[in-house]
C-alpha cells in the first residue's frame, strides 16, 4: 500500500499548527502575569506551555512519537547505520513518553543537594547522555547527505537548548525568586517554545530525508527507505548486449 503526501502541506501544516501551540501559549501566560483575572484559570491551565498534562504537552508528545515513527520507518530501509536509526528512534519514542509523563522530574529526587545551574538536578545526567551520544553519531552525521545533516544539526541544536540548556537558567532563577514571577515565566517560555520548534523542524527534515526528489512523499508500509538507502541508477547501465543485430 502506497500512501503519496506533498511535502509542502506537510511543512504548512506542521508550521501552522507549533505557531498556534506556541502563540497561544505565550498569550495565555503573559495575559496571567501582566493581567491577571483576565483569563480563567482553566483556560490558563489548558493552554500554558510552562504547565503539564495540557493541549502543548500533548501536541510536543505527538510530534516526538511522529519522529521516532519516522526514524523507525527509515531504520526498515536502511542498508547503513541501521542500528543507529533504531536507537534514535527509541530515543524519540521515549522522550515523547517522557513528555507526557514527566519521568525526568522525579529523577530530580536523587539530586536533592544540588543547586544554582543544577537546581534541577536531572540536567546533570542528561546533559552526561546527550555529550555521549553527540560523540557517538559524528561518524553517522557526516555520512549523511549534506541537506538532511544541516537540519537535523539546526533541529537537534534549537531542541537542546530549549530543553537542557535553558534550564540552567532557569534553575538559578527558580531557587532565588520561586516559579511565580514574569522572569521565570519568560525563561519558560522561551525554553518550552525552542523545544516545540526545534522537535517540528526535526520532524520536517525527516520528511524531507524520506522523500525522493520533487514535491511528493511516498511512504511504502513494509517498505521505508531514507533518502541516502535509495539506490542510485548507475551511469554504466547499458541495454542488453545480445539484442538482435537487425536491431542496431
Amino acid at each position: 500500500m502506497e500512501i503519496e503526501l506533498s511535502r509542502r502541506a506537510l511543512r504548512l501544516a506542521i508550521a501552522a499548527a507549533t505557531g498556534v501551540v506556541v502563540v497561544l501559549g505565550v498569550a495565555a501566560e503573559l495575559t496571567a502575569h501582566l493581567a491577571p483575572g483576565a483569563v480563567r484559570r482553566d483556560l490558563l491551565t489548558l493552554l500554558s506551555l510552562s504547565f503539564e498534562g495540557n493541549l502543548p504537552t500533548w501536541y510536543a508528545s505527538t510530534i516526538l512519537a511522529l519522529c521516532g515513527g519516522l526514524l523507525a520507518l527509515i531504520a526498515v530501509g536502511a542498508r547503513a547505520d541501521r542500528p543507529r536509526w533504531w536507537l534514535l528512534s527509541a530515543g524519540f519514542f521515549y522522550i515523547s513518553f517522557d513528555e507526557s509523563v514527566g519521568i525526568h522530574e522525579a529523577v530530580d529526587a536523587l539530586f536533592e543537594n544540588t543547586g544554582g545551574l543544577f537546581y534541577f538536578g536531572w540536567v546533570i545526567p542528561a546533559a552526561a547522555i546527550v555529550a555521549l551520544l553527540g560523540v557517538l553519531y559524528l561518524p553517522f552525521l557526516r555520512r549523511l547527505p549534506a541537506p538532511s545533516r544541516r537540519r537535523f544539526l539546526v533541529a537537534g541544536i534549537l531542541y537542546v537548548l530549549g530543553a537542557l540548556v535553558l534550564e540552567l537558567p532557569l534553575g538559578v532563577w527558580t531557587e532565588r525568586a520561586g516559579p511565580d514571577n514574569l522572569i521565570y515565566a519568560a525563561i519558560d517560555l522561551c525554553e518550552e517554545s525552542l523545544e516545540l520548534i526545534g522537535a517540528s523542524l526535526f520532524l520536517v527534515a525527516l520528511v524531507d530525508h524520506l522523500a525522493a526528489p520533487g514535491d511528493a512523499l511516498t511512504i511504502r508500509v513494509g517498505a521505508g527507505v531514507g533518502a541516502d538507502d535509495r539506490p542510485e541508477a548507475r551511469p554504466d547501465a547499458r541495454p542488453d548486449a545480445r539484442a538482435d543485430p537487425s536491431d542496431r
